[in-house]
């Protein structure tokens, strides 16, 4: 029966994300999050436009606050705004303005919306990012390009730090799948090496010959009398 109830649980959870996305609109929200309180649930949106999703004077909160109230049965629901300071270095905004832009233009400029917006991340500062397009471009047959610069972790513990993202972009040719991934340049490389200016002065200094050690001298041990008739009778015998 437990299992029953956290399956049901979820697929309560994942109905509520599905639906608010779908009613604010595609290219609005990034990430959304519930969190369950004693007071009651608290549904966290981060978007990079919190004007369009709060509406005027708080109608679109009020709004989805009594629809999650009366369809998903939620008590007391608190809906928490909170804006992305960049939004090109969050791969899920910049995967749906990539669907979009294919939507609006259509898929025979995919190779220009997809470069100016590599070009566009890239002079932003991310350390790299990588846009994969998949589906009818432009041909009958589906083919998947790739558009990438800078650097990207792939393996590693590093690798986690990339954020990635995909959804789809619905055109005349058919559906285009888009996938992105960046990395933050506040993101943590465990291998990087950072050259900062001690170590250039370090590199530029000359290098001080070093004087080699003297090596002390051997003292010769005298024989005796008795060894060096000792050594000579070994020889003539």
């Amino acid at each position: 029966m437990d299992e029953r109830k956290f399956i049901g649980f979820k697929k309560q959870e994942f109905g509520i994300k599905e639906y608010i996305k779908r009613d604010l609109g595609k290219g609005k929200i990034s990430r959304l999050d519930i969190e369950y309180t004693p007071i009651g649930e608290k549904i966290i949106i981060l978007t990079s436009k919190p004007g369009l999703v709060i509406g005027r004077r708080g109608e679109k909160i009020e709004e989805l606050t009594e629809v999650l109230k009366k369809r998903f049965k939620l008590e007391n629901p608190h809906i928490e705004i909170k804006e992305i300071e960049n939004p090109l270095f969050d791969a899920q905004l910049v995967a749906d303005e990539l669907a979009m832009a294919l939507e609006r233009m259509g898929n025979l400029k995919f190779k220009v919306i997809a470069y100016r917006k590599l070009q566009e991340i890239i002079a932003g500062g991310a350390l790299g990012c990588e846009i994969r397009l998949s589906g009818k471009l432009p041909s009958e047959r589906a083919k998947s390009w790739r558009f990438a610069e800078g650097y990207l972790k792939k393996a590693g513990d590093s690798r986690k730090e990339v954020d990635r993202a995909k959804t789809t972009a619905i055109t005349k040719t058919g559906m285009i799948g888009v996938k992105v991934a960046i990395m933050n340049p506040k993101a943590k490389i465990y291998d990087r090496i950072s050259i900062d200016e001690n170590v250039l002065n370090q590199i530029k200094q000359p290098l001080e010959k070093e004087e080699p050690e003297e090596k002390p001298k051997k003292k010769r041990l005298r024989k005796n009398k008795q060894d060096i008739e000792k050594d000579n009778k070994g020889e003539n015998n």
